[in-house]
């Protein structure tokens, strides 16, 4: 084998195990290859449609898959993040609440991975919130801590990202988990689907998220000017995780409001919410090198 060949081979053993669309976005991971239980019969396409700002929101999801966004080589120290897009169940807001969230972590170091989740209230489905899409984000957490080490990623160290309707799904997730299932023959369901941390940023259905005693530590954001049952309901939500002997922290922002996710050049304290995620990680000792 000449020299510029082995090169060439070298440089493919280096490189993340994810290819790059034309358009630059990592290719999507299929949650289920071989399809999705309870999707069997669903044959429509996925629909994408991008408002007057640029940005994109994604429906008729019937093949759920994880995007992944990966840290440069040697700079990352194992942490992941699995984030669900909100859109009321109607729809993935997977840019702002997606996209944008999972580019800002990989060039700080930390891995993420962009969920697409089955939709339980666009119009004629048959999925649930509890069943459908519940399954769906287990078995993201599932699905990245049985690739850990090709991903370069610490199977101790995986959390969960959710964005108002996406809030519910890793808050959901936070409190409905298992170890796996160990004598599965799909070795993805082996893996413990309980994530090590939580961020719920600005979540719905407040009064629903009820944190027990091992509940997963958890990072908590929303805008004052946010309807109440989110904003003061997420302060109450913070209480609840203090009574059952879970470390939380709050950030309510009071000139934001709902939906603020992250995009380029957003003004004011609430435009630095992800770097106190990241202190927060920091804090927790998730950002120290193995």
């Amino acid at each position: 084998m000449n020299n510029s060949l082995l090169r060439c081979v070298s440089l493919l053993l280096i490189l993340p195990p994810i290819a790059l669309l034309g358009g630059g976005e990592p290719k999507e991971v299929l949650l289920w290859p071989n399809g999705a239980p309870g999707s069997e019969g669903q044959a429509g396409k996925e629909i994408v449609e991008t408002g007057t700002n640029g940005e994109r929101k994604v429906w008729s999801i019937h093949h759920p898959s994880l995007t992944p966004y990966l840290p440069a080589v040697g700079k990352a120290p194992g942490a992941a993040v699995i984030i669900a897009p909100g859109g009321a169940h109607r729809f993935l807001c997977v840019d702002h609440e997606g996209y944008n969230v999972a580019q800002w972590l990989s060039d700080h170091g930390i891995a993420a991975f962009v969920l697409k989740n089955r939709l339980a209230r666009e119009t004629n489905s048959t999925y649930k919130i509890d069943v459908e899409a519940l399954a769906d984000t287990q078995r993201a957490v599932r699905l990245v801590r049985s690739r850990a080490s090709e991903w370069r990623i610490n199977p101790r160290r995986i959390g969960v990202m959710g964005f108002s309707a996406g809030g519910e799904l890793a808050a959901l997730v936070s409190v409905r988990f298992d170890n796996g299932k160990e004598e599965a023959k799909d070795l993805v369901e082996r893996q413990s689907c309980k994530p090590d941390f939580q961020a719920l940023i600005y979540p719905g259905r407040s009064r629903d998220i009820q944190p027990v005693k091992d509940s997963p530590p958890a990072f908590l954001a929303c805008g004052y000017k946010d309807r109440p049952d989110i904003a003061e309901g997420l302060a109450e939500v913070y209480l609840r995780f203090k009574q059952a002997g879970v470390p939380a922290e709050l950030h309510i922002y009071s000139e934001a409001g709902h939906g603020f996710g992250l995009r380029a050049n957003m003004k004011g304290a609430v435009g630095g919410w992800a770097g106190r995620f990241e202190e927060w990680l920091g804090d927790r000792g998730l950002l120290k090198q193995d």
